[in-house]
């Protein structure tokens, strides 16, 4: 369903600032494949899914999605087929527009528009259906300005925005990481929910180390632009943070950086 091949991106070429942002980036995801992605601050995780996302164009290297070459396709382009979701709950959501007209809105992505009406009585049955999944109560709110949602609903609203078609790839920036705890760990487990239940291909991006043990079949390391672990299946299951500290320790000969990369 992904293939990255030899992707490299290097920012202020030939300056002081000089950074090497990907190194030679080869993955490949089966259809349904879960895969979290942890890794210190810089490590490349969030140009990793820029490059995905087509936000950003490597230097060097391609992009395959579902067996199609993509590594040029515009961002609004590849929106067709990927869902995004983002750390901030501001982000993906219109606040001025109401629940049902933001999902209007994603409903009609992948779809040829037309002129007739975003939202029809068939449609918002749909959306109140979709909605009741999350257990929230938003389905009995489908006129309420998005604006006025607290930052775990939107982030909820935002999943589902970007789950319900079913896209070829979903991609989860950091998506619980500007959450209280409690509303980070209900938006852990609906991602889990929503993933199993349109058996979505998905790559997450956390700094929670606890969190990309619990979910996914499949877990990859980056550290300065490179993968440098990739374990799943039963060995994945076997994985405690402290085994984790300890692979970084033995690949890079160094402890990891004391960020928010340790905690649990």
């Amino acid at each position: 369903m992904l293939n990255l091949r030899d992707i490299s991106i290097t920012f202020n070429e030939d300056t002081p600032d000089e950074k090497k942002a990907l190194q030679d980036v080869e993955l490949t995801l089966d259809k349904g494949d879960f895969v979290t992605i942890i890794g210190s601050n810089g490590a490349g995780k969030s140009t990793l899914m820029n490059v995905i996302s087509g936000s950003l164009n490597p230097d060097i290297g391609f992009v395959e999605i579902d067996g199609n070459k993509v590594t040029h396709l515009p961002e609004y382009k590849r929106s067709n087929f990927i869902g995004r979701v983002f750390q901030d709950p501001m982000s993906g959501t219109a606040p001025s527009m109401t629940i049902e007209e933001n999902l209007a809105m994603a409903f009609a992505r992948n779809k040829k528009r037309t002129l007739r009406a975003g939202v029809t009585k068939k449609r918002k049955e749909l959306f109140r259906e979709f909605l009741e999944t999350l257990h929230i109560g938003l389905e009995d709110r489908l006129n309420a300005r998005v604006g006025l949602l607290s930052g775990g609903e939107r982030q909820a609203l935002s999943l589902l925005m970007a789950t319900f078609t079913e896209p070829n790839i979903l991609l989860l920036d950091e998506h619980t990481a500007a959450l209280d705890p409690s509303r980070a760990e209900l938006i852990t487990k609906l991602t889990g929910g929503v993933v199993d239940k349109f058996h979505l291909t998905t790559l997450m991006v956390t700094h929670n180390m606890q969190q990309a043990l619990d979910l996914g079949n499949r877990l990859i390391m980056m550290d300065k632009g490179q993968i440098i672990f990739d374990v799943s299946g039963e060995e994945k299951l076997g994985l405690t943070i402290e085994k984790l500290l300890h692979e970084f320790q033995r690949i890079r000969g160094e402890q990891l950086g004391n960020d928010r990369a340790i905690l649990g």
